[in-house]
């Protein structure tokens, strides 16, 4: 394991909130709302306009993406995502805090919080609890718009933290790192659909261990302690002191085990860009596995 002294990933409300109360949001400091929701259910940028936290800006991942790719969420380039940041008041000196709206205290933060990091971007921190536990502690709100001065962002991609199609194909046979996937078991194993998916069946990689990414969470939706996640990684038989990628449906939860991994002082998960996604169109078929044909004969 990577013996260094990491940024605090993990920032708490009551912090968030006397900050905010200090007035120290600004060039050093900037807040992202980085909801997202499947369509037809909730509007995020709807909801950010209505309300959310004094000074935060909304973080449109539909935005910041690569648009050409036939993949759901794959990663802008580093001109696309310093543009992005740097027009949301983002320099390299600042410390970046992401929260989202989610009811399970946090679903798309962790991926903005590990764009920024694959992007060499160290100081950057998820909300613990999210918005909705924001909300519930009956922190100030607002829904005046923030209008951050722009900023230069310098992008660097890590190619550390980030793996191909290629580079996951190869990894089948030599194994040099372990593989987990963050769906729920059902969408693992082939047992349920993958929501809102036309033409993309479930199942996941071969090889591949199962750790869905709401199980890192408490009901009350904070992240787990270290000690609570390490016996989570060792009940899995995933050894943190070996390398690991971590895969989901288009690499979004996915992140949710490079967090808590991070958490656990292991800083290095790379993330599947592509993910489930691009996995069920592209690899050979013996290399897909699911339960979803047999369920439906």
């Amino acid at each position: 394991m990577v013996h260094q002294v990491l940024y605090r990933a993990l920032v708490s409300t009551k912090w968030l909130a006397e900050t905010v109360r200090a007035g120290r949001l600004g060039p050093g400091l900037r807040v992202l709302d980085a909801s997202w929701y499947s369509p037809g259910t909730r509007e995020a940028r709807k909801e950010y306009l209505e309300r959310h936290v004094p000074g935060a800006s909304f973080f449109d991942i539909e935005e910041c993406k690569d648009k050409s790719s036939p993949y759901e969420m794959m990663l802008p380039s580093e001109a696309v995502f310093a543009d992005y940041v740097g027009r949301l008041g983002i320099s390299n000196d600042t410390h970046v805090v992401v929260y989202d709206g989610d009811q399970l205290g946090s679903f798309y933060a962790p991926r903005v919080w590990w764009m920024f990091r694959v992007f060499g971007h160290r100081t950057v921190s998820v909300l613990n609890g999210g918005f909705r536990n924001w909300l519930k502690e009956g922190h100030p709100v607002t829904s005046e718009p923030s209008r951050p001065e722009p900023a230069v962002f310098k992008a660097t991609l890590d190619r550390s933290l980030l793996k191909t199609y290629e580079q996951v194909l190869e990894n089948l046979q030599s194994k040099r790192f372990q593989l987990v996937d963050s769906r729920s078991q059902g969408r693992y194993l082939g047992t349920e659909p993958e929501p809102d998916a036309v033409g993309l069946d479930p199942g996941h990689i071969r090889g591949s261990t199962n750790m869905p990414f709401m199980d890192f969470l408490t009901e009350d939706g904070l992240e787990k302690s270290p000690e609570m996640l390490r016996a989570m990684f060792e009940d899995k038989k995933v050894d943190l002191a070996k390398p690991l990628i971590a895969t989901c449906r288009k690499g979004v939860t996915a992140c949710h085990i490079a967090l808590a991994a991070y958490l656990c002082g292991k800083p290095d998960v790379a993330i599947y860009d592509g993910s489930w996604s691009e996995w069920f169109r592209r690899a050979p078929p013996e290399t897909r596995v699911s339960q979803w044909n047999d369920r439906k004969a």
